[in-house]
């Protein structure tokens, strides 16, 4: 076969083949181009023939480009020759897109030549970029992952920037999954993923942690003004429902604060000096911030290893209701109980709720505990009554079961497992807990209101509530704490204050009980008064469900001895 047949079958191939080809003489002008060099960039095989090569590159990296073929024109070893290299090009249109040259030079009698084959890498790109996204991002809310978040917060930490660490925790996620499914859960954490940055723009790194919990970086920001502020923002923000498919759901959120370097400055110390003071904020009842104080560590520790223990009682059995009776001051009959927590623990013996209560309340246990201890208090109530409801039993109720949106379908359920009839429950709640979110606290009262269940504001007096407010709440009982009581003889104020409540209590129809009463001479002060009922050693301990039982009989004052606080 002689030379021009085999160089034009050289040519038919090259023309042929699916990767770009391209040869350029040693002035940089193209000489031959294949039709997939043509269709990559955009040209007729015309258009290119006899242009330099410039045409595909970039502005910006031409003149690098031409001193380079230069000096290899000039004799100069080719650095890249035999080499898959990714550059950008040009095509036609003036779009970039990035490719894979691979370069080879030759002389033919003393003339340059350089001939590449090109790959458009531009699928390879995106795909690369997607992997990385999946290596750094949440893939649910496309939001930073943890991995990426703690590795922005090192960085941040490792210059020694000052910033502020805000470490999110939903309120009520749960529950929101448990009535609604995972694909609304889901949905409603893209929907928290969406309304933080909108609201707090290119100023935050923003993070899913893991399950309902995110991290908010506030960079260059160390002032705790500005952190408590970016804080209270995010809390209202979570006051607005999220409208998801026709349902509009309630969320709120828990935030704890730690700022750097004063609160650690390290990340994984940081992160954990937020979430001791979102544990902190969650123990408030939620729907609150807090700032990471020293002492929050070794208090943690102790109470999230009580915390555990605890767990490990319940499914024991190990806790026990004990009821303290209620009685009408006039008659000293007992006309209900109030349900209290005990701990039979199995090496220190029975345990009062000031023991394990602070841990309690700080965890998603709270709830579990707190439906138990609604579903043994219906049993008692149900067995005392009958069916003429004459007692009732009280039931405090812990932050998170308040705001749980399956509070009233609990207490429905309680009543028609036992058959009880409304009127012989009461629940308790502190105003602080009650006041904390005015608003959803209206909306949740009113619905125990509405399927006939008491309500009792416990420790009145000691919080933060208007005496104007309580119009707004549908009561049923006021109780007046046992610090006016104890003094109630002996301190004049005491005394005022507690007639005010006595009065505006009966001004709006509800009933007041005293709480704390001990001795005669302070049942004395509140009868004269007008307090309707009361509760206290003086009428009996908190007792076994057996012995309350049995003390629905006319109480023998003179019998009562060991009067000491129980609290």
């Amino acid at each position: 076969m002689d030379l021009p047949e085999t160089a034009k079958m050289a040519h038919d191939f090259a023309a042929a083949m699916s990767h770009a080809l391209i040869v350029v003489d040693g002035g940089g002008a193209i000489r031959f181009a294949n039709q997939a060099f043509c269709d990559m960039f955009g040209y007729q095989q015309g258009d290119v023939l006899g242009q330099p090569i410039t045409l595909i590159i970039p502005e910006r990296m031409r003149g690098a480009h031409t001193a380079g073929m230069a000096n290899v024109a000039a004799g100069a070893k080719p650095g890249l020759a035999g080499k898959a290299v990714e550059v950008c090009a040009l095509k036609r249109d003036g779009s970039e897109f990035p490719i894979e040259i691979m370069l080879a030079t030759w002389t033919d009698d003393g003339a340059f030549w350089a001939g590449a084959t090109i790959r458009d890498i531009s699928e390879r790109r995106e795909r690369d970029v997607r992997l990385m996204r999946l290596a750094s991002h949440d893939t649910l809310t496309g939001l930073q992952n943890r991995h990426e978040f703690m590795t922005v917060l090192g960085d941040k930490l490792s210059v020694a920037s000052p910033c502020t660490l805000l470490l999110l925790d939903l309120d009520g996620f749960k529950d929101v999954n448990d009535t609604h499914g995972h694909a609304v859960g889901d949905s409603l954490l893209q929907a928290v993923g969406v309304r933080l940055p909108y609201m707090l723009g290119d100023k935050a790194s923003i993070g899913r942690l893991g399950g309902d919990e995110f991290g908010v970086l506030l960079n260059d920001i160390g002032d705790p003004m500005i952190a408590q502020k970016q804080a209270s923002c995010i809390l209202d923000a979570f006051r607005k429902p999220f409208s998801l498919g026709g349902l509009d759901l309630e969320l709120g959120a828990s935030i704890g604060i730690a700022i750097a370097p004063l609160h650690g400055g390290e990340a994984e110390e940081l992160l954990a000096s937020a979430d001791f003071a979102l544990y902190r904020a969650k123990a408030a009842g939620g729907r609150a911030y807090r700032f990471f104080e020293a002492s929050m560590r070794n208090e943690s520790q102790a109470k999230r290893q009580m915390r555990d223990r605890l767990r490990c009682a319940l499914h024991r059995g190990e806790l026990e209701l004990y009821y303290q009776p209620q009685v009408e001051l006039a008659s000293r009959r007992v006309v209900g109980f109030e349900a209290l927590v005990r701990w039979n623990h199995p090496e220190q013996g029975l345990l009062l709720p000031g023991v394990f209560l602070p841990s309690l309340e700080q965890s998603a246990l709270a709830t579990e505990i707190g439906w138990w201890t609604l579903d043994e208090a219906c049993r008692m109530a149900a067995e005392i009554n009958g069916t003429d409801g004459t007692y009732r039993i009280a039931v405090n109720l812990f932050a998170q079961q308040f705001r749980s949106p399956h509070l009233c379908d609990k207490v429905a359920e309680a009543l028609g497992r036992h058959g009880l009839a409304s009127e012989c429950l009461e629940l308790e709640v502190t105003e602080e807990v009650a006041l904390n979110d005015e608003e959803t606290s209206l909306q949740t009262l009113r619905a125990v209101r509405d399927i006939g269940v008491g309500v009792a504001f416990d420790d009145f007096g000691t919080g933060f509530a208007s005496l104007s407010s309580l119009q707004r709440y549908p009561l049923t009982t006021l109780k007046i704490d046992r610090g006016f009581v104890r003094d109630i003889r002996k301190s004049p104020s005491d005394a005022a204050i507690t007639r005010a409540l006595v009065a505006m209590s009966r001004e709006m129809g509800l009933r007041t009980v005293a709480e704390g009463i001990e001795t005669a001479e302070q049942e004395a002060v509140l009868q004269d008064i007008g307090c309707q009922e009361g509760q206290g050693y003086l009428y009996g301990r908190p007792m076994r469900k057996a012995d309350a039982i049995a003390s629905l009989e006319p109480v023998d004052v003179s019998s009562v001895t060991d009067l000491a606080m129980e609290r």
